[in-house]
């Protein structure tokens, strides 16, 4: 880490040190050191697949196959990949009792195998399953251990597909995750931006209200994104570098 990088770590710290109700916001950059590509990056998912195809609201109904050839995939990367230092970090954060909530668009467990507690998953997650039509409840387990024969997986009751408590393209946020992000954004004064470029709607507008308010925007980020002049510190470093150096400085007298 260079001078530079340190003195804006230090000064994202004394940034959070002065707020009073912290939150961040995550996307698939923060995840990307723990194995897991950005799905819209090269060698990410949807070079392999088309979402339209196998991540949709309309494959869930006319492509089960399809559909599962592509959870299958998703779900060998997300059982081998654990949190990174960016992940701890913002655990460490949380235990400090300075960050109150993540708020991530990310579908991979990683904040709460970190120990983050407070987490909203703005995209729902791949920590449950249920049946798409007669709406039964099936453990991860379960999916974990499906092989390459066991595709389409479909609900012994009704032969519905089943399908992961994720958001697919054409279905709505969760209202309680929507309703939840926004208290939040009512209350903070500080919101930390962590990989995520700010193109996907409605999550980018989250911040918005919190500047409107008067609260401050701090992002780390690696390269352009979204925010580039909307944010009041960018930091253009790898968040597993960044976020364990601003809770050591936190840390320290």
């Amino acid at each position: 880490m260079n001078i530079n990088q340190a003195e804006l770590c230090s000064q994202a710290a004394r940034a959070l040190r002065e707020s009073s109700y912290a939150i961040a916001m995550t996307g698939a950059g923060i995840s990307v050191p723990s194995g897991i590509p950005d799905f819209r990056s090269p060698g990410g998912l949807w070079s392999k697949f088309d979402p339209q195809s196998v991540c949709s609201d309309w494959a869930l109904r006319n492509n089960p196959a399809g559909v599962w050839e592509f959870l299958f995939e998703a779900l060998k990367m997300f059982s081998s990949a654990r949190p990174n230092p960016a992940h701890l970090a913002l655990s460490r954060l949380e235990n400090m009792g300075i960050l109150k909530s993540v708020i991530t668009q990310n579908i991979d467990n990683l904040h709460q195998m970190a120990g983050s507690r407070d987490v909203i998953e703005f995209h729902g997650g791949c920590g449950s399953f249920f049946c798409n039509d007669c709406k039964k409840e099936f453990e991860l387990a379960r999916a974990l251990a499906l092989t390459v024969n066991d595709i389409p997986w479909l609900c012994s009751f009704c032969q519905g597909i089943i399908r992961p408590a994720v958001v697919f393209f054409g279905e709505q946020i969760p209202y309680e995750a929507m309703i939840r992000s926004q208290e939040l954004a009512e209350k903070a004064d500080f919101v930390l931006i962590i990989g995520t470029s700010g193109e996907v709607a409605p999550a980018n507008i989250l911040p918005q209200w919190i500047k409107r308010r008067g609260g401050t925007i701090i992002e780390i980020n690696l390269g352009s994104t979204a925010y580039d002049g909307f944010s009041h510190l960018k930091l253009d470093m790898p968040a597993e570098i960044a976020l364990p150096r601003i809770v050591d400085e936190l840390n320290s007298p």
